[in-house]
């Protein structure tokens, strides 16, 4: 069987290891201004981007997802005829309508693709499974990379779609963002009440910053530490406890707003690279996607993994 994977862009992944395992991504449009970018998980792009837009005007950016029709003609037009299940893997449907979409998207598609199918010299059926991660940015890499895992050891079709399901369940993606004043008009940009004007004036005036969970579809602080150096030594330091402790999958991903040597320069990073190594754990880091930082701001930190239930302890 031949089994296709899809993300859509906000995944933090390396770009290369996306094109190397064969993903299909969702774009999603950042429109800023009168400029419009198509986010294909082009580090280089997102970069030329973040230092020219995303710090003066990036709050007030309009991000558009793949709407049902363009992911139906994604599917029909490739992908019901490069392979017999696909599996699409999409961020929480709390913050976003892409996995809204890509549902709505399955019931055309199941209807439509026997023709282009047959017409291609296939004659078995296709299906697809539409897998909401329940988190969010490089917390989403961590369904994916198991997916290419399972592909590759050749599970069939049914034991991969149990094992992702259960995994979004497990799921942890931890953000630390730099500018609650940004984080604050982004949010309110978009409707979200989140960040209240009071907590970011505080926040920015001490220099208290929230250490964020995406958890099971809910994205909510769970610490409040003082310098964001100290907020993510703490954070890295509770990742490497996992490791240690033993993860549910041998992964975690980072992803950070800029450029990754600035994110390798910062407190307990080196700590964490050293336990996963010695974990056999597998880090995987990436810029984050356009997306994801026109919505939490420059500089922000997310750092994700599958775990038991756990609290974070600051």
């Amino acid at each position: 069987m031949r089994i296709g994977l899809v993300v859509d862009s906000a995944c933090d992944l390396p770009g290369e290891y996306l094109r190397r395992n064969g993903f299909t991504i969702l774009p999603i449009s950042v429109r800023i201004g009168d400029e419009t970018r198509e986010d294909q998980r082009d580090e280089r792009v997102t970069l030329d981007f973040l230092r020219t837009h995303v710090t003066e005007r990036g709050a007030e950016a309009e991000t558009a997802p793949f709407t049902v029709e363009q992911i139906t003609d994604v599917f029909l037009r490739t992908l019901v005829i490069d392979y017999d299940y696909v599996f699409c893997m999409t961020i929480t449907r709390t913050r976003s309508p892409i996995y809204d979409n890509a549902l709505q998207a399955s019931y055309a598609i199941l209807n439509e693709y026997r023709p282009v199918r047959s017409a291609a010299g296939h004659d078995t059926p296709f299906a697809l499974r539409v897998i909401d991660t329940q988190t969010l940015f490089a917390a989403q890499g961590i369904t994916a990379v198991e997916a290419v895992r399972l592909v590759k050891a050749g599970e069939g079709a049914p034991k991969i779609r149990a094992r992702l399901e259960n995994l979004a369940l497990h799921t942890y993606g931890y953000m630390i963002p730099r500018d609650l004043y940004y984080l604050r008009a982004r949010a309110r940009k978009k409707g979200d009440r989140s960040v209240g004007l009071l907590s970011a004036a505080l926040g920015s005036a001490l220099d208290i910053k929230p250490v964020l969970r995406g958890y099971r579809g809910a994205t909510e602080p769970v610490a409040k530490v003082k310098g964001f150096d100290t907020a993510v030594q703490k954070l890295f330091a509770h990742t490497a406890d996992r490791v240690r402790r033993g993860l549910m999958t041998p992964t975690v991903c980072l992803s950070y707003g800029g450029e990754l040597e600035e994110m390798r320069a910062l407190p307990g990073y080196e700590d964490l690279r050293v336990t996963c190594q010695s974990y056999n754990v597998e880090l995987f880091e990436s810029v984050m996607s356009l997306t994801g930082m026109v919505n939490v701001g420059k500089g922000a930190l997310v750092v994700g993994f599958a775990s038991e239930p756990h609290a974070f302890e600051a």
